[in-house]
This record gives structure tokens, C-alpha cells and sequence, in this order.
């Protein structure tokens, strides 16, 4: 095995995963913007979730470890489903951090029930983006994974040497996603707005809200035509290595792109000005289960036909998701 000192040919950063959020050269192209596949509507959810504690907050993302190659990998985007899909994903060192290169092969194999593992089935270029801080980031991929089943990816980034070393995990995918999906209608949601309650702290557990991201309600939008990006996410309560700071990357990108969409905030928590800290006061509101919404920070771009038309599960960096806006909504292109 290589030298552990040895293996990186650039920065690897020592944080911890689990920190809340506060605010070259290339293997080949880097990765177009796409969204997971395309399925049936999701049904219309009944009953509100329980509060997520802290515990499950931090598990929600599939976690896979290496002792002998001393690589560690966590999923932020375990909704996969069989069609293209953005897969996001932390690379760890264990001796010394998050891997930061600013590119990773990513090759995938499928697993049959019986039979011999397939592949590689596909070899593409995953891109490191920095969160806004540039202490934590992710790598983000664009994968064909064409069938239902048990795949493995194989993470790979160069050492000193030039050899290369990674980490070879295993993901689930199914028949369609949970969430929303690509060519969806979006589901009715009567989103609260400004001119509903007395204060902005009553839809956000941001400290410093925009209320630009509170004004408009999406069946209003759908109703009216008008193309919009949607971020479901709670500020107060980043707690794992995937959540970033959503929101403010939506409200830059809003007054950047304005003219293109509308952009609208939604809390996890229907009662934000409650919860006051104690986070087993919230009650996470019905519109996530509506939208098939099972982790905690998730970014929708809708066009003018109510369709879902780019989706990102995990933090998504103004780099990508203005990109995404450009390329799906038409500016400059």
C-alpha cells in the first residue's frame, strides 16, 4: 500500500465532518449538470414526520469506510433511481480530512443478483467544489446508472506517485426515485408567504432571512406560468457534512438570476419561531413527504410548466446551481 503521507497530490483539509455549516488541472471535462431520472408524480403525503433528532440527522447519509486504503466516503445523494443522476459524495482521508482534489475518476459497476460483477460500466469525471468557507466540499458526478439493483462506485484520486487510490462502496438503485422526479408535475403546495404571518421568523430558522425567498407561493407560480427554484432546507440546523449554506447560495443566486425565475425558501420546520434551540419542538411540515423529500437539504428547478426540470439532493454550490439556472432557464444560452 502507498504511503498514507504520500497519497495526495494536493490540499487534504483536517475538519470534521460533522460542522455545521457558517456560511487547474483536469482529468477530462468537467461534469454537466443534470438531474437524477425521470418517474411518476409523488403521491401527496397524509400525516406530518417526527422531528428528526440530531442522531438521525447526522445517519441520514449512507457512510462507507476503507481501513486499508485508509479512505472513507459518505453518499449525499442516496435517492437514486434507474435513468442519469447527480451523485455528491465526501471524500475522507482518516488520518487527515476531507480529500479536496479538485477531480476524481469515478467508475461504476453492477452487482446481479447472480452472476459476475459487470463493468466498469461507466468512467466519468466527478469536480470537487469548495463550500463557501472552503473548510468542507463535495464532489459532484453525472452517472447513467441504467438499472435497478445493487452498484458499487469506485472513487479513485492520484497520488505523488501518479498511482492511483480511492475507495470502491456500494449504492442502492431503484425503479424510480422517492423524491420528485425529472418530467414531474410538482405536487399542489400552499406554501406560507410574508403576507400570511406577522414576522419572517415564523417561515425560517435563518437568523438573517431574505425576504425576497418568502413572497411567493409555488400553486400561485404553477397557476401563473412562471419558472422558479425551490430549496427545502433549515438553516439553524446543518448538522452533517452534505448541508451547506443552501439558502444564502439561493438568495446570491436570485439576485443574480432574477429576472430568469422566482426563488422560494421552504423550512423543514413548519413552526421555526417555536423551536427556540430545542429542536424536538419542530414539526417538519407535510410539503416535504409531498415532494418525496426524505433528507435534509434538497434544490429544485421548475419551468414554467410546473415540471420538474433539475433536481439536487445535498448542498449544491452557486458554481453548480447557477450553471444549472443558465442551462435550464436560458440565460446566455
Amino acid at each position: 500500500m502507498v504511503n498514507i503521507n504520500m497519497r495526495i497530490a494536493v490540499l487534504l483539509t483536517a475538519v470534521s465532518i460533522f460542522a455545521i455549516a457558517c456560511g487547474s488541472d483536469s482529468e477530462g471535462t468537467a461534469p454537466v449538470v443534470v438531474a437524477t431520472e425521470a418517474s411518476a408524480d409523488v403521491e401527496p403525503a397524509e400525516e406530518r414526520e417526527e422531528p428528526r433528532t440530531l442522531q438521525e440527522s447526522l445517519e441520514q447519509y449512507p457512510r462507507h469506510n476503507d481501513d486499508e486504503s485508509g479512505f472513507g466516503v459518505i453518499l449525499g445523494t442516496p435517492d437514486l433511481g434507474v435513468g442519469q443522476n447527480r451523485v455528491a459524495f465526501v471524500m475522507t482521508d482518516n488520518d487527515f480530512g476531507i480529500v479536496k482534489t479538485p477531480f476524481a475518476r469515478v467508475e461504476t459497476f453492477f452487482v446481479p443478483k447472480s452472476g459476475e460483477t459487470e463493468g466498469p460500466v461507466e468512467s466519468v469525471t466527478a469536480q470537487f467544489f469548495d463550500f463557501p468557507l472552503k473548510v468542507r466540499g463535495l464532489y459532484v458526478s453525472n452517472l447513467n446508472l441504467d438499472r435497478e439493483g445493487t452498484w458499487e462506485i469506485n472513487v479513485t484520486v492520484p497520488d505523488t506517485s501518479g498511482e492511483r487510490v480511492g475507495i470502491r462502496f456500494p449504492v442502492e438503485v431503484a425503479a424510480k426515485p422517492k423524491s420528485v422526479a425529472l418530467g414531474a408535475k410538482v405536487p399542489p403546495t400552499s406554501n406560507g408567504t410574508l403576507s400570511d404571518v406577522a414576522s419572517v421568523f415564523e417561515l425560517t430558522t435563518a437568523s438573517q432571512p431574505d425576504n425576497s425567498l418568502y413572497d411567493a407561493k409555488i400553486d400561485d407560480l404553477v397557476a401563473a406560468g412562471t419558472p422558479f427554484v425551490v430549496t427545502f432546507a433549515s438553516p439553524a440546523f446543518c448538522t452533517n457534512a452534505l448541508c451547506g449554506p443552501q439558502v444564502e447560495v439561493l438568495s446570491e443566486v436570485g439576485a443574480e438570476f432574477g429576472d430568469l425565475a422566482e426563488y422560494v425558501h421552504i423550512d423543514l420546520y413548519e413552526n421555526p419561531d417555536e423551536i427556540k434551540g430545542d429542536l424536538s419542538r419542530g414539526q417538519r411540515t407535510s410539503i416535504l413527504k409531498d415532494w418525496g423529500v426524505h433528507t435534509d437539504e434538497w434544490t429544485f428547478i421548475v419551468d414554467g410548466k410546473g415540471e420538474v426540470i433539475a433536481k439536487f439532493e445535498a448542498f449544491v454550490p452557486r458554481e453548480e446551481l447557477s450553471a444549472a439556472v443558465q442551462k435550464y432557464l436560458g440565460a446566455g444560452v
